[in-house]
């Protein structure tokens, strides 16, 4: 099969490898009808996480139609078309019993922290991801989910992780009637978060961000008002004076670990490698949420430490919400909203690029170039 392949840093290609094969009765393999290329796949290409091995693919977002099925499988059939939750979990430990999905106990010998994701570093696992044409889906009975036929395929695969994580961000805030929201990050996950919480009864939903045309969508798609962080003096001196100089009572970091807006931050993090990512979006948000508020995290960072302003978070007496999110948990809510016209999901899609071209459209969305924002990758032969 054609499969995504990485190659080390800014070096990907598509290679050749075997079809994968059913290694446990309750695997899946899945044909994948389209995949998309995520923000956090881009940590991987630039280097940016530990353990991410020669020879992986990539890709935590996909669709497609279930080629095979173990033999225990009951809940999926052959030609069954899914959606497949980025998060990898056994449904029956004690987490997951809980519903933290993300951080199941059974499918990651490699950390204790989080669970396993398709297609990120071998810190979350080392399972192959999407961006290639078969896939092995493991827990096949628990994980994916037989999409409505009324659900397209563009607005289905943006279900598998963007989507959920800005509507779980905004969830991990505790948003109440009226509040002002401030969300750092103007790409997918951060316009999912500022649509969501108006969803949960935000009065006022700030975006934060310093390339104009996300933040022209983060207006039309997300209703939000914006603040281009380059066009201030101090970007966190700027949300007080929007907010009646107290903040904002919650703020979203939907940024993470290859933030901008501080040159020796960006410097230490992404190309030293001496922090697990630039925390310059979680210190503002950080300062810029009122004392008693929220901070919700969502950026993906590695493990290494970062220079976090913990002492500020301590002395305002801030909450700090994080967590990798559990997609599955979200469907419910959000099918319910995209089927009765709340939301689109599709709408913040920019680009297709077919899977031979893979190379090209991680360039493309690493470099910002085109106003990209959301780009996908077809599956020929789908």
């Amino acid at each position: 099969m054609q499969a995504m392949v990485y190659r080390g840093p800014y070096r990907i290609r598509v290679e050749e490898k075997d079809v994968p094969a059913i290694e446990h009765p309750n695997d899946a393999i899945v044909r994948v009808r389209l995949a998309a290329i995520c923000g956090s796949d881009l940590h991987l290409y630039h280097g940016m996480m530990p353990d991410t091995r020669i020879g992986h693919t990539f890709g935590h977002e996909f669709v497609g139609v279930v080629h095979e099925v173990g033999s225990s499988v009951q809940n999926l059939r052959v030609g069954d078309r899914v959606m497949v939750p980025f998060n990898i979990f056994c449904g029956s430990c004690f987490f997951c019993a809980r519903g933290l999905y993300a951080n199941c106990h059974n499918v990651n010998p490699n950390a204790t922290a989080v669970g396993a994701i398709y297609g990120y570093s071998h810190t979350t696992g080392g399972y192959d991801g999407g961006q290639a044409e078969y896939v092995r889906v493991p827990f096949a009975d628990v994980g994916p989910s037989v999409i409505p036929d009324w659900l397209g395929d563009e607005d289905a695969v943006l279900l598998t992780d963007a989507g959920p994580t800005g509507y779980f961000g905004a969830q991990l805030g505790g948003i109440v009637e009226g509040d002002v929201v401030v969300v750092f990050g103007a790409g997918p996950v951060g316009l999912f978060a500022a649509r969501s919480a108006w969803l949960m009864g935000a009065g006022r939903v700030i975006v934060v961000d310093h390339l104009q045309y996300r933040l022209d969508l983060a207006r039309s798609f997300a209703f939000a008002e914006t603040l281009n962080f380059v066009e201030v003096d101090d970007v966190v001196l700027e949300l007080k004076r929007l907010t009646d100089w107290l903040g904002a009572d919650v703020a979203i970091d939907a940024v993470g670990a290859e933030a901008d807006g501080n040159l020796l931050q960006h410097i230490t993090a992404a190309k030293l490698k001496l922090q697990g990512g630039s925390p310059i979006a979680l210190n503002w948000a950080i300062d810029g949420v009122r004392k008693g508020g929220t901070v919700s995290v969502l950026g993906a960072y590695g493990p290494t430490p970062s220079l976090v302003k913990f002492g500020d978070a301590l002395n305002k007496g801030l909450t700090i919400r994080g967590n990798q999110c559990p997609v599955k948990r979200q469907w419910p809510r959000l099918l319910d909203h995209v089927k009765n016209g709340y939301l689109r999901p599709s709408d913040i899609v920019t680009h297709r690029f077919p899977l031979e071209h893979i190379a090209e459209a991680y360039h493309t969305f690493s470099a910002k170039l085109d106003g990209i924002v959301k780009p996908l990758v077809t599956v020929s032969g789908a």
